[in-house]
């Protein structure tokens, strides 16, 4: 029996950008599926002792800084390190992207949610200007009138507080997390044991 994959994401978080290509392969190969869920991590971390970037002692923002170098040059993924446009509103992307889950199905709201994470990371675009998020919707191939409608429904805000509250139940705390049962793979540095896991079915 193939497995699922539950796929807790921040629409700003660049190690979410650079897991993106790879979570998608893998869970193609193995024959997985997945279901994101764009959560709030501000009141994740909250929840679990976490803190914001801004909010980090200078050397664990400095670190940071080193791996994401690291990284970029290690996987092949361009990535701007200090992006114009982050951190970026998630409100109406995350509503976008939750809402498309919901109505057309978890392949359309990951395109999504990997184009905003690429405006942000890649493009210095900014995702959480209405018109660039139209932008991208078209790009993506849906009918970005139809889906920004739709997205500005407040009951996909109220879905992403109850998605946020029982991803924290759950045992998630940081982005990218990917979830395969009772196990947690925190990160894309963790997509090695993600790939174990799905090989063994």
């Amino acid at each position: 029996m193939s497995l699922h994959v539950d796929y807790y994401v921040s629409l700003n978080s660049p190690w979410t950008h650079l897991g993106a290509a790879r979570i998608e392969a893998m869970t193609a190969k193995h024959g997985a599926t997945m279901k994101i869920w764009p959560v709030d991590f501000g009141t994740i971390f909250a929840g679990s002792g976490g803190l914001p970037l801004p909010k980090r002692s200078p050397q664990r923002q400095a670190y940071r800084m080193m791996e994401l170098k690291r990284w970029r040059d290690h996987l092949g993924v361009p990535i701007v390190l200090e992006p114009k446009h982050f951190p970026t509103s998630e409100a109406l992307s995350s509503a976008c992207v939750i809402a498309l889950r919901e109505t057309q199905g978890n392949a359309p709201a990951i395109r999504l949610a990997h184009a905003v994470l690429k405006a942000v990371w890649e493009q210095e675009r900014n995702p959480g200007d209405e018109a660039t998020l139209a932008a991208l919707i078209g790009e993506c191939g849906l009918d970005a009138a139809k889906v920004i409608a739709l997205g500005k429904d407040p009951r996909w805000t109220a879905m992403k507080e109850s998605d946020t509250a029982a991803a924290l139940a759950r045992g998630v705390f940081g982005a990218p997390s990917f979830v395969i049962g009772d196990e947690i793979f925190w990160g894309q540095d963790r997509l090695e044991f993600v790939e174990r896991r799905l090989a063994k079915g």
